[in-house]
């Protein structure tokens, strides 16, 4: 079993990262929060979930241990895969969905693209005593250190990260440039957070 990387990062996209260890590149899927703490950097260490399944092998990697703890406490959920897992750690921060959880604000949950009110519901119920909000160490800021500057370039990362994420293009390029009309400065992972909700 995988517990985690360290290496190069030879490839970063705000939904996957590819880790050079010596030598051999290890592609995992990861979240906007993940992806915010370890843009810019040249290596890192992510903390490894391994989906095995019989038509699929799939990493999902995690800048810190709580945001996986999160994931598996997600994915432990009846009807939320790694994927649905994934959207929710990338709409809202691990203490947002900590506080989510703890106030069973079902209807925030809810603004998760492909959560209903039920699953929404389902997930407040079975993670609610699971999830000790004071005692959970903060988490990374979500706010990234380099605000690239609003352009083609911006536009085509988040398209191509939504696109990842199972949206359809046309209409991913739509909400992001309605986005980026209203928020010029906003970084990539901010613009990709505001289309998950607008999905």
């Amino acid at each position: 079993m995988i517990e985690y990387l360290k290496g190069e990062i030879a490839e970063l996209t705000p939904a996957m990262a590819v880790i050079d260890c010596n030598g051999v590149g290890y592609a995992a899927n990861i979240s906007l929060n993940t992806y915010s703490a370890i843009q810019g950097e040249k290596a890192c260490k992510l903390y490894i979930y391994e989906a095995i399944r019989e038509d699929a092998y799939a990493l999902y990697g995690f800048a810190d241990r709580q945001e996986r703890e999160l994931f598996l406490l997600l994915i432990s959920v009846s009807g939320i895969g790694g994927n649905t897992a994934r959207m929710i750690l990338s709409a809202l921060s691990p203490n947002e969905l900590i506080n989510v959880i703890g106030s069973e604000n079902a209807n925030l949950l809810k603004t998760v693209k492909g959560i209903g009110l039920k699953t929404a519901q389902r997930i407040i119920v079975d993670l609610k005593d699971k999830i000790k909000t004071g005692a959970v160490a903060s988490a990374a800021g979500l706010d990234a250190a380099t605000n690239m500057p609003a352009s083609t370039e911006l536009m085509d990362e988040a398209v191509a990260a939504l696109t990842m994420l199972g949206f359809a293009q046309g209409p991913s390029q739509k909400v992001v440039l309605a986005i980026l009309k209203e928020e010029p400065s906003a970084p990539v992972e901010q613009v990709i957070k505001l289309a998950l909700k607008r999905l």
